[in-house]
């Protein structure tokens, strides 16, 4: 194990970037070691992958490695996203994006990425808050719970991101929490080679700025929380409708694996069309 972390270290990582910039306890350096391990099991040209990352702490992950990435804007990274493999469609497009910056601000960008069906792999990492900015309240962020700008608890409901790209078209969509390493891995690895667009969300704690307000000040309360409030897939599909219905725990796993034509075939019909006459 070891010598596959040292791999995948020398292999991917600038080191130039260290020591991270990630509070103790937060889960999205773990995403950044998911991503990477399933990067190298796809066994991409490095030269031929382009990261892309909007605005807070998860957006950060590109720049910790040692491939071309952008750095873009608040909630337009899908944007530029769409545009890379636009422009050049043989590039592999990997965006890492935070809750706050893929469903608040660049929310539009999100669902129509996801309706036109542009194939890049979306890394969501949803920790409820907008953790680099003072921990307000998200679009995520659960009923009751507390934030900055939320102090006797939030009384919004919040958006199901995985329920948002199914409905706004997404054929491949994942959940998986820091506690499922080699199932976070696998959606990754299968997110990167699905023809199409892909969304995995990682559930990942942020005991600074949400856990503080929310009783979980210590890092393995948080990774705790994840564990104790989510299910399966496979359990919860074998629960009653009564049962489903009263549950109120998180879905994880595969949760959308289909076939549909992507933005880049349909152009390519366009462009045979116009040839034609």
């Amino acid at each position: 194990m070891f010598n596959k972390a040292k791999h995948i270290r020398d292999k991917y990582i600038d080191d130039d970037m260290y020591p991270s910039i990630f509070c103790t306890g937060c889960g999205i350096g773990n995403v950044l070691n998911y991503a990477l391990r399933a990067l190298d099991m796809c066994k991409l040209d490095i030269d031929k992958v382009v990261f892309a990352s909007g605005i807070g702490c998860s957006s950060r992950l590109p720049g910790y490695i040692d491939a071309d990435g952008l750095h873009t804007t608040h909630g337009r990274a899908l944007a530029f996203g769409t545009g890379i493999k636009t422009a050049d469609p043989e590039l592999s497009v990997i965006v890492f994006t935070g809750d706050g910056d893929c469903a608040g601000i660049g929310g539009n960008h999100f669902i129509h990425a996801a309706r036109r069906n542009v194939d890049m792999t979306v890394v969501c990492i949803n920790n409820h808050n907008y953790g680099m900015t003072g921990g307000q309240v998200s679009p995520t962020t659960p009923v009751d719970k507390k934030t900055t700008t939320t102090p006797y608890g939030n009384v919004e409901e919040p958006f199901d991101l995985c329920k948002l790209a199914i409905g706004a078209g997404a054929p491949y969509v994942a959940r998986w929490c820091m506690g499922y390493p080699y199932e976070s891995v696998q959606a990754i690895t299968k997110g990167i080679q699905f023809r199409g667009f892909s969304f995995i969300e990682m559930l990942a704690p942020c005991p600074t700025s949400y856990g503080k307000k929310n009783k979980m000040k210590e890092g393995r309360e948080g990774w705790d929380w994840y564990k104790e409030n989510t299910i399966p897939k496979s359990k919860y599909d074998a629960l009653s409708p009564a049962e489903k219905k009263k549950s109120e725990k998180i879905v994880i796993g595969e949760l959308q694996n289909m076939e549909r034509a992507t933005f880049a075939a349909r152009w390519d019909m366009v462009v045979e069309k116009v040839k034609k006459g």
